[in-house]
C-alpha cells in the first residue's frame, strides 16, 4: 500500500539522520567555539529541498495527488491525534527528567534551546506559508506549505534525540517515530500534501540543530553571571490554526 511506503520512507529517513554525530553542549561549561559539521545539514536539506521542488514540479504535484487519492480511498476516518502528537517528543524530555532520567542539559539550558528552536521554526513556517500560499488538499485555506504540525513534531524529535541519545538511542528513535506519525496523520486528515510534510520535517530538524549550535552564544549574551536565580523565556507556538505564546520560568 502506498501509505505504508510513505510511512516507511519517513521512518528510514528519520532514523538514518541520526547516524550523523553532532556536537554536544556541556552542563558544566559553555564551549568557546562550535565545530560545524556540514554533514548534519544533508537530511534536513534533502527533505526541505524536496518540498520546495514540489511547489513547481508537475511530476511531484501529480505524485502528491496520487498519494492523496489512495489515502482518501483507503481511510475514511479522520483523527485529531496529530494536534497533540506534535508536542509529544518535546514534552517527553521534561517527562523523562521528572522521572529522574537526566538529559544532556539542565532545565534552564534545555528550555532556552527549545524556545530558540521554536522561534526559528515558527518564523520560518509562518513566513513560508504567507509567501507560497499553497492550497490545502481539502481546499480549506491557502497556507498548506509547509506543515506546521510536522515541523513542530520533528523539532521536538531532534530535541529529544540531542538530550537523550547518550542515554539510549531508543529515546530519540521513538521521538522520530511519533514525529513521522504526525506527518502521516496530516496527510490522512487531508490537510497537507506529501511535499508539505517533507519540508516541515526538514525545517523542524534544522531549527533544533541551529538552536544547539548557537546556544553557547545566546548563553554568553543573556547569562553573563555564573549563577542566575530566575530565568524567564517566552516561546511562540503555532499548530496550524492557533498562534500564541507560552511562558517558561525557572526559580
Amino acid at each position: 500500500m502506498l501509505k505504508i511506503i510513505i510511512f516507511s520512507f519517513f521512518s528510514i529517513v528519520a532514523i538514518n539522520a541520526q547516524e550523523v554525530k553532532t556536537d554536544t553542549i556541556s552542563k558544566a561549561a559553555i564551549p568557546q567555539n562550535i565545530k560545524f559539521n556540514y554533514k548534519q545539514l544533508i537530511i534536513p536539506a534533502v527533505l526541505t529541498g524536496y518540498g520546495f521542488i514540489g511547489i513547481e514540479s508537475d511530476q511531484l504535484k501529480s505524485f502528491n495527488s496520487q498519494i492523496r487519492e489512495e489515502v482518501q480511498e483507503d481511510i475514511d476516518t479522520k483523527t485529531t491525534i496529530d494536534d497533540f502528537s506534535q508536542y509529544a517528543p518535546a514534552l517527553s524530555v521534561y517527562a523523562l527528567n521528572a522521572a529522574g532520567i537526566e538529559g544532556k542539559n539542565n532545565f534552564k539550558d534545555r528550555s532556552l534551546i527549545l524556545v530558540t528552536s521554536y522561534i526559528i521554526m515558527s518564523a520560518t513556517v509562518l513566513g513560508l506559508k504567507s509567501l507560497t500560499r499553497v492550497e490545502r488538499p481539502d481546499g480549506s485555506s491557502n497556507n498548506s506549505f509547509p506543515s506546521g504540525h510536522t515541523a513542530t513534531a520533528f523539532s521536538g524529535a531532534e530535541f529529544l534525540w540531542q538530550e537523550y541519545k547518550d542515554k539510549s538511542i531508543w529515546y530519540g528513535i521513538s521521538g522520530y517515530i511519533v514525529a513521522t506519525g504526525t506527518g502521516v496523520f496530516r496527510i490522512v486528515n487531508n490537510k497537507h500534501w506529501l511535499t508539505d510534510v517533507a519540508a516541515g520535517a526538514g525545517i523542524g530538524i534544522l531549527s533544533t540543530k541551529i538552536a544547539y549550535w548557537i546556544n553557547p552564544y545566546i548563553n554568553r549574551k543573556l547569562f553573563r553571571s555564573e549563577r542566575n536565580d530566575t530565568t524567564s523565556v517566552i516561546a511562540p507556538f503555532y499548530n496550524g490554526k492557533q498562534l500564541g505564546l507560552c511562558l517558561v520560568k525557572t526559580f
